[in-house]
């Protein structure tokens, strides 16, 4: 991720009716890490995406990440997400328990030398139970299986209250802050208007 962008002024700045802003944190690994690679629970598996469905995969990223108000995915053209999604450079995975789907892995290595997790979510419900810790080891050994120099992602304030900690306890040392300012994907219709209580809605 770029960090060449202008500064932005000191102090506050105002942030124009119907959009949202959040502060991100980036984080990188630059070593594979020692932990033990941890176990899936039984009966979670990780399905490659495959002949991607759009309306079933927003549909998924809404599920996990409306609460959070994930709206990547949601702005993005058809053309552009279905091009991602096959790119022979991405992997990206369907988290199943049993039938039922309960989460998203997406790992980006367009960049020679680098990974991107890119989404590692779960729907409400299943997290606090240690899952999303087996599903980092399995996401990191799988970054570190290529020839990679660094791994790393992003989070914001907008995110779960824990998901920053998470990555730093998962071995992701924070390098950078960045503003992001976007339309509120609740006043595009993107995302329904109640999701996302915890952050206003200024219209």
């Amino acid at each position: 991720m770029s960090t060449a962008n202008p500064p932005i002024a000191l102090g506050y700045s105002d942030v124009p009716p119907g959009h949202v802003a959040s502060v991100v944190t980036c984080l990188e690994m630059r070593a594979k890490p020692q932990q033990k690679s941890l176990p899936l629970p039984e009966g979670i598996t990780l399905e490659p995406l495959v002949n991607v469905d759009l309306v079933a995969y927003r549909a998924l990223f809404r599920k996990i990440g409306a609460k959070w108000l994930w709206f990547s995915r949601l702005y993005m053209a058809d053309d552009k997400l279905t091009a991602i999604l096959n790119d022979p450079n991405v992997e990206a995975w369907v988290i199943r328990d049993g039938a039922e789907e309960i989460g998203m892995l997406e790992l980006d290595f367009s960049e020679a030398g680098q990974c991107e997790l890119v989404f590692l979510g779960l729907t409400e419900g299943t997290t606090g139970k240690g899952l999303g810790r087996a599903i980092m080891s399995k996401a990191t050994e799988r970054a570190w299986a290529k020839p990679i120099e660094r791994f790393w992602v992003h989070t914001c304030t907008f995110d779960h209250p824990s998901a920053l900690s998470f990555y730093i306890r998962s071995g992701f040392v924070p390098y950078a802050f960045q503003v992001e300012v976007q339309a509120d994907p609740r006043l595009t219709g993107h995302l329904p208007a109640d999701a996302a209580p915890h952050i206003p809605l200024i219209r």
